[in-house]
């Protein structure tokens, strides 16, 4: 979801204000998944490397998530949507983590649509992270050196009770992946898109699914 701040100083507003315009088209496509037929979707918030924009965005930002979670949660309940969060909790200020940990738990016998939101997320730092319990696995005896392969290790990472993304979408006219789910995307579609994220309505979102329903997904085989 990127374009935020770009489409907020195109308006003479500050980035802030951006972000709140991106937090209002969030459940917008979210509304839209049932009916068009999305049963998994992955927002992509706040990255690792978000931390070094200025201090007063980031301070802005982790404001914003906390109302979003607040002022959502009971909608996200009783529309069947289970939330879950991915990336490195630790950086975050307690009661962010626990406003999380609590809509997870609120979500967690939902099933009509799995959102999955990425804070303080990072497709190397998570794999790093997933490295590493995997490591202290070995090391502790749990895990045999000679059993791991690449399923094994998808099982330490963040997503591992979610299916790989079918399809990775990028807003704003940028050509890049951005450390977003390096490992669960290796055969995934893209579609790169010049809209910016606020601008980005369920009808541009029904548009790419729809194209995308067209291709053809090989996964490294031949067919025909």
């Amino acid at each position: 979801m990127d374009g935020n701040g770009r489409w907020a100083q195109a308006r003479g507003k500050p980035r802030l204000f951006g972000h709140q315009a991106g937090g209002r088209r969030v459940r917008e496509i979210v509304e839209s998944c049932p009916e068009l037929g999305v049963k998994y979707l992955t927002v992509f918030a706040f990255s690792t490397e978000n931390w070094k924009r200025t201090q007063a965005e980031v301070a802005g930002l982790m404001t914003l998530f906390k109302r979003y979670i607040v002022k959502e949660a009971t909608a996200l309940r009783d529309h069947g949507v289970r939330v879950r969060f991915i990336g490195d909790r630790v950086r975050l200020e307690p009661k962010l983590v626990a406003l999380m940990d609590n809509l997870e738990a609120l979500t967690a016998g939902n099933d009509d649509l799995h959102l999955t939101i990425a804070i303080n997320y990072g497709g190397r730092d998570e794999v790093a992270r997933a490295t590493r319990r995997l490591a202290l696995d070995v090391k502790a005896g749990r895990l045999d050196p000679e059993t791991v392969d690449a399923e094994t290790l998808a099982r330490y990472l963040d997503t591992f009770v979610l299916p790989d993304p079918d399809l990775v979408i990028r807003t704003s006219g940028e050509a890049r992946i951005s450390n977003f789910l390096l490992w669960q995307s290796a055969y995934s579609e893209y579609e790169f898109v010049d809209t910016l994220w606020p601008d980005f309505t369920k009808e541009i979102f029904a548009e790419i699914l729809e194209n995308y329903s067209k291709r053809e997904r090989r996964f490294g085989a031949v067919t025909g």
